[in-house]
Formats: C-alpha cells, structure tokens, sequence
C-alpha cells in the first residue's frame, strides 16, 4: 500500500506538512485556523468578555466540510460527567475527520488554571497559592498531574499558565497570577509548564503581554507601561517558560499598550517572540480577541481587517469560535487584500503540531480509556499538600496559634461555612457550576467548619456568618459578637467570593475600587476586635487586602489565597498545629487601601520619602511568612571571605561581567517543630545608567527541616541576573558595584555580600542565564 507524503511517519513532520498544504483549497486552510465553541452560551452570562454579543449559531455539520482547527471547551461549557464526555468529545472527532477530505481532527483545548477546569475534577488552589508556596518541583507535579488528566479524555491543549506579573492588586485577575515579582512568576510557571507538556499537552502563556499593567487596574483596559518595564518586569517569565519549560502555545492578550494591541502587534508575536527568541510553536488568540480589532479596539473596520491585522502580526489560531478568520478572511485573501501566504504560513504551524501530536498519523484514534476518574485520591492528597504549603501565617504575636485542642471557639464570618470560599474563579464550580444550581459541585470541598471540627473533635466550636462578603447588611452582628464574647478564642474567617464580570468580588472581570475588605466584613472584624476576646482573622481570597487598620488588635493572622478542594483542611490544620505554616507571600499586604498600585519592585522614587505624605511600605512585605518553629542562618560565607566583617559598597572582590560568585549559609531548625524556610536572595544595584528597583529577587530555596536540623544553601550568581534593558533598548550587564542580599523576606535582610563587577560592559542575547543556581547540602551535623 502506497502512503502518501503526509501520512508518512518516517517523513520529517515539516515536509509532510508542507504535502498536506499543497494539496488544500483555501477554505480548507483557513479552517485549521479557527476553533468551534458548541454550547456556548449567548444571555449574557458567559464565561468570556462580551461572550453575548460576539457568539453566533455555528452549523458545525456544514463547517466541518473544510475540517477544524479546534473544538473548544467540550468538557468547560456546561457540567458533564467525565466518562460520557471522553465518549462524546470522540463521537465528535470521528465526524471531523469523517467530514474533511484528509481525515484531520482537531485539537481539543480547555482551561487547567486551578485544574481541568471540568465538572468533577480537581480543583487545586489557585496560582496565587502556588506563589506562596516557593516550591517548583510541587507545582511541576501538580500540572502533570493535570496534564494526565486532560490527556486522558482526549484534550490536547491547556490554556495555562498565567504568566502576568501583578502590577496593581486592585485588579480582579490577581488570583490568577503568580505573584508580584518576575522571578518568582517565572521560576514557578515554568515548572507549570514543565509539568503540562511532561504529560503531552501543549501549555500555553497567558496573556501575551503587558495585560496586568492595566490602567486603573480594570480588566482589559489600556496598558501604559515603559518599555523598559515591560522588557524587565513583563517579559521575562514567558522568556523563561519557553526557553526552559519547553510551552509550544502563546496567547496574545487583550490589552493594548501605548496605542497598539498585542493582537496586532508583530513587533510582539513575530520580531521578539520568533525572530529573537525562536518560538516555533502556535500563538491562538485570547477569546473574541481578533473580533476585537474592530469592536473593541477600533484599528479594523470589517471583520477581514481585523483578521488581516491578527494574521500579520502572527496570531495563528482564532478562538474560542470563528468570526474573522473563516469566510472573512477567506474572501478577503480571494479580493487580493490579504496575502495568501500569511494563511499558509499559520496553517503550517497549525498543522505541524497537530503531526507533531500524532493527528496526520493514520492509526490515530480518539476513543479514550473508560472509566474516567478526575479526582483519584492522589489527585487530591496533591491538592492537600499544595494547599497546606501555601497557607502563610502572617502573624502570632500573642502565641495564639496553635489552637489549644480543648479551646472554646467562636468561628465567624462568610467564608468560614461556604464550600466556594476555597475556589476560585478558573475552578468548575465557580467557573461554570454556579450557572448550573441545580448541579452538584461533583467534588467534595470541605468547608473550614467542617474541616476544624475534624481538626479539633475535643474543642468546642459554635459558628455564625455575622455578615455576608458583600452588601451592607450587618444584621448577623450581634450575634458574631455575642459568640465571640463568650469564646475563648475568635477565628474570624474573611474573604472574597470568586466569580466573572462582576458576579464576584475577585476573579475576571470583577476588579476592586481599593483594597478595604469587601462589604462590610472590615466592620464585623472591629466588632469582633472590640469584644476583648483574642480574635485570629483567616483570609481566604483572590488578592491581598489592607489590614493596617486592624494592627495591634489582632491575636493572629492567616492568609490563604484560594486554596482548592483541600484547602478547608488544609487551614484547619495550619489552625490546630498538624501542619506549619510555610508559606511566603508572592504579594505584598498593604497597610492602607489606597495609594495603589504599588509593588516592593520600586526604585528609589517609589519608595517612602519626605516628598509625600503617602507611605507606600507594606503592612507585610513580598516573601514574608511566619512559622512555629524558627531557625537560625549559621555560617554565612561569600567567595571572599570565611565570613567577618562585610566591606563596604565599592570596596568588595572583583569579578568579571561574565564571572560567578557563590553566597551560602546554614539553615537550623532551633525550635522544636519540623517545618520549612524559604531562604531568598536579592539584588541591589546602587548606581546604574536607568532607575533600578531598590531591590529584586534573583533566587531562593525553599528548605525543609526537622527540629535541630540544619542544611546548607549555596547560591551561585552570575552577572547575567543584574541585567536591565538600557535607554537604547539592549540588556547590559554593567561594571560597577553590587550587593546581593540574603533574606527572609524582601524587608528582611540577614546577610549581605559587596562585590564589583569589572571589565567590558556586556550585550547580552536570548542565550542569557534566567535563573540562579542553587544547591542544597546533606543535612549538616551540629
């Protein structure tokens, strides 16, 4: 039997591509360039920016004809149990590749921010939460997992992770981020995307780029960022997660900045993201982002000028549904005003991932294994240890915490009885679950009541909401107060409810006027305050919030940033003492809700001065988070020295631009507690050409330890880290004086290292180094 050239496996995946398009009319190949959303909803309660007035019938017998780049959100539309769903996204596939000449399925993509993002499957706290816990190698098998997953019921394609470094926590998305800090955002999701593509599913960044600098901190507005910030905050975890983490898929952001939107930016998709940095995978639109060209951005007129503009920049793939990219651009590319060789250039890309996912191949097959289960048991101890590492303590100062196991307690508040408190706005049951009433949550999600009387069956705990997360009702207060009064103890559980555009109070599209609490939560807990009894205030939300106003009042604080399906016992044993804290927190706390935006990455005008009445300092720094237990930093050298007195800035050992030098210390556990240290190392560059942050992450070691044991933490800089991009537009690494500082926080400094870097200045290329090498002894003796 005679194969033909594009069905060969034995063929180079790029010739047989280039077989399969010579042999395709020009309606087939713009089909490969647009997805089909079956089931979307049009009343105006979508899941995606203006869902209601972009969607419009589709008859996907009659477009299936041409074949199908994408299905999407086959399982992410509406709740549908995971076997019966792997059996129909099959029965679907076999009518595409029934339907086209070549038998070419698509690629089946879905959401897997916080999980697969379907009825039933797990729901893992947030990336917020994955910030906090300063553990890559956690995160990487958390989205293998997810990726396992999503293999197994046939998706192809994650819409995941979000890379977007938090400029303003105003914002509604700071859930879905990282963190504040480029470093941080790039190391962790990086290891995201490790995890996903491990598993065979292509990861794909969000959102490319600039969309978290939005102006005001609303959802898809302007972006007015600085070049140099957006080379130097922006840029550089998706730089990382493509170069390291191996994403084959970018997702070209909403926003626009200074005027251009990134859909139509090919400076962005093409100069940068292919030309300088090799990316050769597929950049697919954000949802309706093409459409948006012209009803959005206004910089088309028609549907074809806005797919003209999209497809020149270098978006390949229009999603979640067609719109510009099928008959539009097709009729177009017939009139002579769009290239021809633009479609054929995305549709080579198209189709060389789908040969590259075994899609050309002639025995490929779409039915899966049955039955489906998305939330095994070590789905959901995973879950448990994510949530457990992420929760931060924030304070003690009273030694309230642990909890006595026999201790009388008045838990109070709106988040402490509602299984929602634990997701956020990217999870199923927020997500979608809450259009669907009459459906279970298809998981179960322990309640932080539930979960502390499981903690704690000796004490005696009474609850009460006192108030809800929004709204001005204070009705439930007396109640709260006489529960409280009557306590031992107070456990005050505050926070946000997730959801979109509005129906929240944290999650897309639901962005905040200032950081006060929400409703009148901020009320309740000075009524809790005022009653004499130790209040501790449990945060469970999508973004921090100002808690100045409550310093010196509170006998604890505990911050947990959506932490999933486990996350009720998770905090529950952080509350009782089987778990000790060690989270750090990827953002900072402010003390007052105004004068935002504000991030610790501030160069000397941005921070507190006499110039201004309006003191930006944080009420709890970037990096901080308590324990009960602590540790001693033993033993700190540099490669200069055995330790003794630090010298002065300028008068350090020298090293080249292009040198290393090693900073280490031994990490003790002193107390008597196993528990973990994140040890953090920062850069200070006192005199530089362009303003630098006053201090910035470069590494850091997450170290766990039992009672009086100690490691060793070395870290190995290289010049390549106190990079910046220069007034002409390179990096440089400039001569000059340094300081690297080991912390525990980034306003906790334990030791510091001077040294001078000599010789040329240097222009540094896409090879650079990204990251800080670390090492970690065998425990050290006493």
């Amino acid at each position: 039997m005679t194969t033909v050239p594009w069905r060969d496996r034995a063929l180079p995946a790029a010739v047989r591509v280039d077989d399969l398009l010579s042999r395709m009319t020009l309606e087939e190949k713009t089909a490969q360039l647009y997805g089909v959303w079956v089931g979307a909803a049009t009343d105006g309660e979508g899941v995606a920016p203006h869902q209601d007035e972009m969607s419009e019938p589709v008859d996907f017998d009659e477009v299936i004809t041409r074949g199908l780049g994408q299905l999407t959100r086959s399982f992410g539309t509406a709740p549908v149990d995971a076997t019966l769903g792997a059996q129909a996204l099959a029965r679907a596939q076999r009518r595409i590749v029934a339907a086209n000449r070549f038998g070419v399925p698509a690629i089946a993509h879905e959401e897997c921010l916080a999980g697969f993002t379907t009825w039933g499957a797990t729901a893992y706290p947030v990336p917020l939460a994955w910030g906090a816990t300063f553990d890559p190698a956690l995160v990487e098998e958390m989205a293998r997992r997810i990726g396992h997953d999503l293999a197994s019921v046939g998706v192809h394609q994650g819409l995941a992770p979000v890379l977007d470094v938090v400029r303003d926590l105003r914002w509604g998305r700071v859930e879905e981020t990282i963190g504040e800090d480029p470093y941080l955002v790039g190391t962790i999701g990086t290891a995201y995307v490790r995890g996903l593509e491990s598993a065979g599913i292509v990861a794909t960044l969000k959102h490319f780029a600039g969309y978290s600098a939005s102006v005001g901190a609303r959802n898809l507005a302007p972006v007015r960022a600085g070049a140099r910030e957006f080379a130097d905050v922006t840029l550089p975890p998706f730089e990382m997660a493509l170069r390291e983490g191996g994403a084959r898929s970018v997702m070209a952001a909403y926003n626009e900045t200074d005027g251009v939107p990134a859909s139509a930016d090919p400076s962005l998709l093409t100069a940068l993201l292919r030309e300088t940095w090799g990316f050769t995978g597929t950049v697919v639109s954000d949802y309706y982002g093409v459409g948006f060209l012209q009803t959005q951005h206004r910089i088309a007129g028609t549907r074809a000028g806005a797919a003209h503009a999209a497809l020149a920049a270098g978006v390949d793939v229009e999603l979640p549904t067609l719109r510009c990219y099928g008959d539009p651009l097709a009729e177009a590319v017939r009139e002579g005003t769009v290239p021809e060789a633009l479609v054929d250039r995305a549709a080579h890309r198209v189709l060389l991932q789908k040969c590259e996912l075994g899609l050309l191949d002639e025995d490929w097959a779409p039915e899966p294994a049955t039955p489906v289960d998305l939330d095994p048991p070590h789905n959901r101890e995973l879950a448990r240890r994510l949530a457990e590492e992420s929760v931060v303590l924030l304070d003690n100062p009273e030694g309230v915490l642990p909890l006595a196991p026999d201790t009388r307690i008045a838990l109070v508040g709106p988040r402490a009885d509602d299984p929602l408190a634990m997701l956020g706005c990217y999870s199923f049951p927020s997500h979608v679950g809450t259009l669907h009433p009459e459906t279970p949550w298809g998981i179960e999600i322990p309640t932080l009541v539930d979960a502390l009387r499981t903690e704690l069956p000796d004490a005696k705990i009474t609850y009460t909401p006192g108030c809800d997360v929004s709204g001005d009702d204070t009705a439930g207060f007396a109640e709260a107060v006489a529960r409280a009064a009557e306590a031992d103890v107070c456990v005050a559980v505050l926070g946000d409810m997730a959801g979109l555009f509005g129906r929240g109070t944290s999650g897309e599209g639901c962005d905040a006027e200032d950081l006060r609490l929400p409703g009148v939560q901020g009320a309740l807990l000075d009524a809790l305050a005022a009653t004499g009894t130790p209040v501790v205030l449990v945060l469970l939300t999508g973004r921090p919030y100002a808690l100045g106003r409550w310093e010196g009042r509170l006998a604890g604080a505990v911050q947990a940033f959506f932490p999933g399906e486990e996350g009720g016992p998770a905090v529950a044993g952080a509350l009782s003492g089987r778990v000790n804290p060690s989270g750090r927190l990827p953002v900072s706390v402010p003390r007052r809700p105004g004068g935002q935006p504000w991030t610790y990455l501030q160069p000397p005008l941005g921070l507190a001065s006499q110039s201004s009445n309006l003191d930006p300092t944080p009420l709890y720094p970037f990096g901080h988070g308590c324990s009960y237990t602590s540790f001693a930093w033993e033993d700190f050298t540099r490669d200069d020295t055995a330790g003794g007195q630090e010298p002065e800035i300028g008068t350090g050992p020298e090293i080249g631009t292009d040198g290393t030098y090693d900073v280490s210390v031994t990490v003790r556990n002193t107390g008597d507690r196993a528990g973990a240290e994140v040890v953090q190392l920062y850069l200070h560059d006192p005199v530089a050409r362009v303003t630098r942050p006053d201090m910035r992450l470069i590494g850091y070691q997450r170290v766990e330890l039992v009672p009086g044991e100690a490691r060793r933490v070395t870290f190995r800089f290289h010049p390549d880290l106190s990079s910046f991009t220069d007034r002409t537009g390179r990096r440089v690494v400039e001569p000059g004086a340094l300081e690297l500082r080991l912390a525990a926080s980034s306003a906790d400094v334990r030791h510091t290292a001077h040294l001078t870097l000599t010789g040329p200045e240097r222009v540094l290329g896409p090879d650079r180094r990204l990251r800080c090498e670390t090492t970690v002894s065998a425990p050290v003796p006493e």
